[in-house]
């Protein structure tokens, strides 16, 4: 910590305490999570600090004290954003076990999930750690099981605080586990015997609810559209089987304008990839002719035409023009006969006459040894 200078406290947790310090190198500003836990050892050792990216705020301070929800496309924007991190982890063998407001970060409109704190991976055997998570953003099958959960619980945490962010409120804020699932049951309504008894045989407690259908979250949200609710419940399943993976998520038509905006950056590429390579464009024709690559010219050049000339004289027809007559050609004899005295005629002399060859007379785009550009390419390649 020589090299960083404190300069704020910005919030403290159960493990750990998080301050902005400022870079003595490049005068820039980190976020560094200071770790309370003390590590003994026969030498002395300083404490465990992490520097990390320094962002904005994180979802709870966004919506904290607002009076009016957020804009549709902001909402989709960030719950796109919360998703892909998600897929990404789990594509990667990890879930985060602890989603909630305080742990997804934002800085200028971009969405990043932070304190990996709890995190496990999805190969480690079960019976995973109990009492995990947040409670108001805890799934059913870690309040109604010893531990055998999977990833699917992220994505219930998620759409709890899909949610919070567009109604800023919480969802299912229990008081303990018992008003917890109380609170879920309310709104979702109790599951069929067929799963409670699913999770019955993980859980070492016997336990019976009364049947109750619940509210439903459509009607906690009347103006949100529906692919937004529909997204939300599938979230919110009970059963951890039939709730969506991260994947699927993103598949959802609640994201299409975000996977149809993520597709023209790589078309574009593709695109302008093909246009450079193609043999006729002009600056590929200047390329060549710049480096005098004729070898490359014949090989892109255009095949030969070949013209079908018959292999027997045609006799063209004649023409038949009125007033006009046919014209008598008149032979006058070279040899000597009585009409020239018996004389050879004298033919005028030829006179030769010398001219200097131009190079630029034969190419007039060859001038000097090079090539010049920004000429007629129609001209200089005449095929």
């Amino acid at each position: 910590m020589n090299r960083y200078k404190t300069i704020s406290k910005i919030g403290e947790g159960t493990f750990s305490e998080v301050l902005k310090t400022q870079s003595l190198q490049d005068g820039n500003f980190y976020a560094c999570k200071k770790m309370k836990q003390q590590f003994k050892s026969d030498r002395k050792s300083g404490g465990l600090s992490l520097i990390c990216e320094l962002m904005d705020m994180n979802i709870y301070e966004l919506i904290r004290g607002r009076r009016h929800p957020l804009p549709q496309n902001k909402l989709r924007q960030y719950m796109y954003q919360l998703c892909k991190s998600l897929e990404h982890i789990h594509r990667n063998g990890i879930f985060h076990r602890d989603v909630k407001p305080e742990n997804i970060l934002i800085k200028q409109d971009v969405l990043k999930l932070g304190d990996f704190g709890s995190c496990r991976s999805v190969f480690s055997k079960q019976p995973y750690t109990e009492y995990i998570s947040t409670r108001w953003y805890r799934a059913p099958e870690c309040l109604l099981t010893d531990g055998y959960y999977t990833y699917k619980m992220d994505i219930w945490s998620a759409g709890c605080v899909f949610f919070e962010i567009a109604s800023l409120h919480p969802l299912f804020p229990g008081s303990n586990e018992l008003d917890q699932i109380a609170k879920i049951h309310d709104v979702i309504g109790t599951p069929d015997q067929a799963l409670l008894q699913k999770f019955k045989q993980s859980r070492s407690m016997s336990f019976d609810f009364p049947s109750k259908k619940g509210t439903g979250i459509i009607r906690l949200l009347p103006n949100m559209p529906p692919d937004c609710l529909s997204l939300m419940c599938a979230m919110l399943e009970y059963d951890p089987d039939e709730r969506p993976n991260a994947s699927q998520t993103l598949q959802h038509p609640y994201f299409t304008e975000h996977r149809i905006l993520e597709r023209p950056a790589q078309h574009r590429k593709i695109r302008i990839t093909e246009k450079s390579n193609t043999s006729g464009s002009m600056n590929y024709f200047v390329q060549i002719a710049g480096q005098g690559r004729r070898q490359a010219l014949r090989t892109i050049a255009q095949p030969p035409i070949h013209y079908h000339v018959p292999a027997f004289p045609v006799e063209l027809p004649k023409l038949n023009v009125p007033g006009i007559t046919k014209p008598v050609p008149k032979f006058r004899s070279v040899f000597p006969t009585p009409g020239n005295n018996g004389k050879f005629p004298v033919l005028p002399s030829v006179k030769y006459i010398e001219t200097k060859v131009n190079a630029t007379t034969l190419n007039p785009f060859f001038i000097n040894g090079s090539y010049v550009t920004g000429a007629d390419s129609s001209k200089r390649f005449p095929f």
